[in-house]
């Protein structure tokens, strides 16, 4: 069992080249054999128990050994946590949030914050469901999933290249189909995002602990896992019909699409 197993990750891997020299030096010598994405998640997990300020302490990251190119996906905690903290308390009136943020925490979690010389994420993240838009990243042949020690899995990797391209592509057929308005806003929200790395980047798509409770509930509709999950197809398919003006096949995709994540999300109530 993975330590945050409601969570799915968006993740950039940027070239070690890209980085900076002294980050270079320190990344280079990462063990890939160790499981990084355990590690992020149990630290964010201690923080949850133990406050910590997040931009004094070294960061870890991801890494990838692909022909002979090491990537590397920083986990951005500091970066993180400043902007999950900054949305909250835009999403409500500034006299609640001391009732859900106390300053104090708030106080631990922006200490250092001026420091940061980056605040862009590599790593976004959301719970219990996956954003169509993040499918649109991909084509088929480009996912694989399995079993392993945690249980089920599914990552999806592509270019950056390719990311935005598909992103580009996705971003005129909404705008065109339904015109501006917060779906067509939000993919250009996450093209904005992938243009601020390097246009050597890798692109991955982790379902995380997600993946379990995919491959349970399609097996419990008497389906085989998730090799039955088509989440890539159906957005696609649902683009194809915005593009051709046709409502009703953009409609079919779409409706699989939420009936499948439906059954996911329906694991959250259940705990």
């Amino acid at each position: 069992m993975r330590p945050t197993p409601y969570v799915a990750s968006l993740r950039i891997y940027e070239p070690l080249s890209a980085f900076e020299p002294v980050d270079r030096i320190r990344w280079q010598n990462i063990d890939t054999s160790i499981d990084s994405r355990k590690e992020e998640q149990a630290l964010a997990l201690r923080r949850l128990v133990f406050p910590e300020p997040p931009a004094v302490r070294p960061d870890g990251a991801h890494v990838l050994d692909i022909n002979n190119i090491r990537y590397v996906c920083p986990w951005s905690t500091a970066t993180r946590c400043w902007a999950a903290l900054d949305d909250f308390k835009e999403s409500l009136p500034s006299s609640i949030t001391p009732f859900f943020i106390p300053p104090s925490l708030e106080e631990v979690i922006t200490t250092g914050v001026d420091l940061l010389e980056d605040r862009v994420p590599h790593i976004i993240t959301e719970n219990w469901v996956i954003p169509p838009r993040w499918f649109s990243l991909y084509i088929p042949e480009e996912r694989v999933h399995g079993i392993d020690e945690d249980g089920p899995f599914s990552i999806a990797r592509t270019t950056m290249a390719k990311a935005r391209e598909r992103t580009e592509s996705s971003h005129e057929i909404v705008l065109s189909a339904f015109g501006p308005g917060p779906v067509e806003q939000e993919i250009e929200n996450m093209l904005d995002w992938l243009e601020l790395f390097h246009p050597e980047s890798l692109v991955e798509l982790d379902y995380g602990g997600l993946a379990s409770y995919l491959d349970g509930a399609l097996r419990s509709q008497g389906q085989d896992g998730l090799n039955d999950d088509s989440s890539i197809e159906d957005v696609a398919f649902s683009l194809s019909g915005l593009q051709a003006g046709d409502g009703a096949i953009a409609g079919q995709g779409y409706e699989r699409l939420v009936s499948r994540w439906r059954a996911v999300q329906a694991f959250e109530s259940a705990i």
